[in-house]
């Protein structure tokens, strides 16, 4: 199946997505809070709505993020997007990072929708985009083992996680982060595809083997694909739940990919800022096969407001 949410007649609704409608779920059901009474429930709404509900035409609603996650989990397992990044500041690809699957908790609060306009973060003038897909977790878990952390995913969504990549290096140079360069928009979507609807695509290894692609304004900058990831959702699912919970609509974000999924990548590599930096007007465009796509244009951001800088305090070396 596969579950969106959307905004039709002014009304924010989920249901379940059928060629080229979606089928509203009975009363004020949300993809999320059905998500968390279980998986079976989510399914037997799913089913009614189809049977029992009047569809509604997707060019007639506007797509939203498919769910509000309560956390969002961003790892890094494409080893070419890490390699391209790292050259571009004269480093390599630590080899910590081929000892456990990586990861960072982002802004649940800036999520945005696969129709949404982007504004540049403030004080941003080299802003990226990365092409990325997540998992979404369905039910609670702790201590996973991979094998058992495949029965936690209740399926997959494109996720692309906007950087402010002037921002990100700086404040990165203070060993925290990333932070501000990260806090503006992360978009998922354009809909929730349940894990069975992609499980043609497995290969032997358990990796997903789906086509990546990024355009911008029509032209295509990157593609990949998923299998060429370093670790599998489940792998990193488990590792997720080592020592913790992970619940019921939690995001686990693939990292971007290789191949020019974001910019940053084809900077380092190149040495210049070669395709230049997003600025307002520029539409980008997410396809990832077997789940969609999403399409966003940069908009005007705000201005920066000044914050004072560091109280020196006596003594401070």
């Amino acid at each position: 199946m596969k579950f969106a949410t959307f905004v039709h007649a002014g009304q924010r609704r989920s249901g379940v997505v059928a060629g080229e409608c979606v089928h509203p779920f009975q009363g004020d059901a949300d993809l999320l809070h059905l998500l968390q009474e279980g998986e079976d429930i989510l399914r037997t709404a799913g089913a009614r709505a189809i049977t029992d509900s009047q569809p509604l035409a997707l060019a007639s609603v506007r797509l939203l993020a498919p769910l509000r996650p309560p956390t969002i989990r961003d790892f890094m397992t494409f080893e070419e997007h890490l390699a391209g990044v790292a050259q571009g500041f004269g480093d390599v690809v630590p080899e910590e990072w081929y000892t456990q699957p990586a990861f960072y908790f982002t802004n649940p609060y800036a999520v945005t929708g696969p129709q949404d306009d982007i504004p540049v973060p403030p004080g941003c003038q080299r802003f990226d985009f990365e092409l990325e897909v997540a998992a979404v977790i369905g039910r609670e878990g702790r201590d996973l083992t991979p094998e058992q952390a495949r029965h936690h995913i209740i399926g997959y969504t494109i996720l692309n996680d906007w950087t402010a990549r002037d921002l990100q290096g700086y404040e990165m140079r203070v060993k925290l982060g990333p932070a501000k360069g990260k806090d503006t928009a992360t978009t998922l979507g354009p809909w929730l595809v349940t894990a069975d609807e992609l499980e043609s695509h497995r290969d032997t290894e358990g990796f997903l083997d789906l086509k990546l692609r990024v355009q911008v304004n029509g032209e295509t900058v990157g593609e990949d694909s998923l299998r060429n990831m370093a670790w599998t959702f489940e792998e990193m699912t488990a590792y997720a739940s080592r020592g913790t919970l992970v619940r019921p609509g939690d995001v686990l974000g693939s990292g971007t990919c290789g191949n020019g999924g974001c910019l940053a990548e084809l900077w380092g590599r190149r040495g210049r800022l070669d395709p230049p930096p997003l600025v307002p007007g520029d539409t980008v465009t997410m396809t990832v096969e077997g789940i969609g796509t999403i399409s966003n244009i940069v908009t005007e951001g705000v201005p920066s407001l000044p914050v004072p800088p560091a109280r020196r305090r006596q003594g401070a070396t």
